[in-house]
């Protein structure tokens, strides 16, 4: 595994476990730790997903110093704007039972912008505060970071978004890459509805499973990805992914597989 540097040299790994839907302590704990057995230091949650105690504790209990983990959540929507973020930070910060986060991201822009740029002024709070290492976003669009950015502070330096091979994002992550913000992929595997002929095709070539297929196509894309599983083998087979490089033609393959089809709410008009 490998980690890449954020626009403000924090250094990400590029691979992560995603928590979503994970809400049994006995499943959470099973899954952290394969994923810590299987090479993973990165852990993905959120304020929405009502498991951050869940994951606090399933980590305490590891042998791994908090100082080698990488960990992210997120604010719900409900804790949008200046003082409940910064409130809802800390009681994130005492379910997670750490005194910092690595990465606090807005969990969904919606359409308002005094609302998205009063809550950003709040992470910013946070980052200069120490409290958090780096501070993001999720689900914007150009328009959404242009609200952000026209407030000359700090620039996201990550954009998490629903990123897989029928939704690919290529001029998104353009204009990011230009402004410096590190693209992260959630659902990367269409939650579990890969197996399309083109991938099954390369999975063939490379012996390697479709799941390895995509989120190599990710990483080797420029891409954080956050897998989520509750299953030990799943956890290590999506970690098998660094000893193998796709081609560029069979890149441009998965690329070409793009129709724009979204599994979630459409960031151009979800508001709350």
């Amino acid at each position: 595994m490998f980690d890449v540097a954020l626009n403000n040299g924090v250094k990400m790994p590029v691979l992560g476990l995603g928590v979503y839907k994970t809400l049994e302590p006995s499943e959470m704990k099973t899954a952290v730790n394969a994923a810590l057995e299987a090479g993973y230091r990165s852990f993905d949650t959120a304020q929405m997903y009502q498991n951050e105690e869940l994951l606090g504790a399933a980590l305490e209990t590891s042998a791994i110093d908090r100082s080698a983990l990488f960990l992210t959540s997120k604010v719900d929507l409900g804790n949008m704007g200046y003082q409940a973020v910064l409130d809802s930070f800390e009681v994130s910060l005492k379910k997670l039972k750490t005194d910092y986060l690595d990465l606090f991201l807005v969990h969904w822009p919606g359409q308002q912008k005094l609302r998205l740029q009063e809550t950003w002024r709040a992470m910013e709070a946070l980052y200069a505060a120490k409290k958090v290492r780096a501070i993001g976003v999720c689900n914007c669009l150009p328009r959404h970071l242009e609200w952000i950015l026209e407030m000359r502070g700090v620039v996201p330096a990550v954009n998490q978004v629903e990123r897989h091979p029928l939704r690919v994002g290529r001029e998104l992550q353009d204009w990011c890459a230009a402004r410096g913000i590190r693209m992260e992929a959630w659902s990367p595997l269409i939650r579990g509805n890969f197996n399309l002929p083109a991938i099954l095709a390369l999975a063939e070539k490379y012996q390697k499973t479709p799941a390895q297929i995509i989120l190599r196509w990710d990483i080797q894309g420029g891409y954080v990805v956050i897998p989520k599983s509750v299953h030990p083998e799943r956890i290590v087979e999506n970690a098998g992914i660094f000893d193998f490089s796709l081609e560029p033609a069979d890149m441009a393959v998965l690329d070409g597989l793009d129709i724009g089809h979204t599994i979630s709410r459409d960031p151009r008009t979800y508001d709350f």
